[in-house]
């Protein structure tokens, strides 16, 4: 919602003065469809041209974040919290008794209770890989640290790759405004012979191509890359709890302490407080 109220403000700001200050639309709307064809054909055809299919489809599906926002809120690091305080107990207590869990988290009785995170196949093996390791002897916790730190970094990398195109395109539609403002030139001067008034519509008209280049990089595709690239950072922070709990569980904290870490590394908006993470614990321990 917020994104659109920006659009919103944008048009309303650039027009609403362009129109305050005696300039007529007409000229604009007249000329709009034909500098978009080239303009807007150009930056998809330049965006196609530098991405395969994989990467357009990422960023298409991504454009919706902007919008939507981030995926994780306040109530989610709080299950992440149970959900990782769960497993926890259940190695510490009997680590056989984790790997029906670890090995088949569709079927677990443990990651079921909490339906949304069950969406995110990374955080699942995120979470499934590491213990799995560390049952498996892999536990020192400065290895296992780094390890994870590589396997977030390559995902966050691969997560940027949509603001990465955005910003390639932001970057190009000046210059294809350029281009567009060119072809008008080249146009109003094969029809030098005509009059004044005809001529002056027809250069204005060619100038509509650098404006439609400029306002687009900077007043919409730039914006929309530079939001997309927050909400993306800040969806990382939940990848970032889970390795910051699971490193914990390595240096054998009580079960209790390596939540708190979490919850201390958890973003301050989202950050549960502590009596309710408390009291959300007890709640996990007697359904227990």
């Amino acid at each position: 919602m917020v994104g659109v109220v920006g659009i919103v403000i944008i048009f309303v700001m650039v027009f609403g003065g362009y129109v305050l200050a005696g300039g007529k639309m007409g000229i604009i709307l007249k000329a709009l469809p034909f500098e978009m064809i080239m303009i807007g054909g150009a930056a998809i055809g330049a965006f196609v041209l530098s991405n395969d299919g994989a990467g357009i489809k990422h960023t298409v599906k991504d454009v919706s974040k902007v919008f939507k926002g981030p995926k994780w809120k306040s109530d989610d690091y709080r299950d992440l919290l149970c959900l990782l305080f769960e497993l926890i107990r259940v190695a510490r207590a009997n680590p056989v008794a984790l790997e029906e869990h670890i090995e088949n988290p569709t079927e677990s009785s443990i990651f079921t209770k909490y339906p949304k995170i069950m969406t995110d196949n990374e955080a699942i093996a995120l979470i499934c890989d590491t213990m799995r390791s560390a049952s498996m002897n892999y536990d020192d916790p400065h290895q296992v640290e780094e390890v994870l730190e590589k396997r977030i970094e390559a995902n966050f990398h691969h997560s940027m790759h949509s603001t990465h195109a955005l910003h390639s395109i932001a970057d190009g539609l000046p210059a294809l405004g350029i281009v567009a403002a060119v072809l008008g030139v080249i146009k109003t001067m094969a029809s030098i012979d005509q009059p004044p008034e005809i001529l002056g519509k027809m250069i204005g008209g060619a100038l509509v191509g650098t404006f439609l280049g400029v306002f687009l990089a900077y007043g919409l595709v730039g914006p929309l890359a530079g939001r997309l690239k927050s909400v993306i950072e800040e969806d990382g922070h939940f990848y970032q709890l889970i390795r910051e709990v699971l490193v914990a569980n390595l240096h054998r904290h009580a079960p209790n302490i390596c939540i708190e870490v979490g919850r201390q590394n958890t973003p301050g908006h989202n950050r549960p407080a502590f009596s309710d993470l408390e009291e959300a614990l007890k709640a996990t321990k007697d359904a227990a």
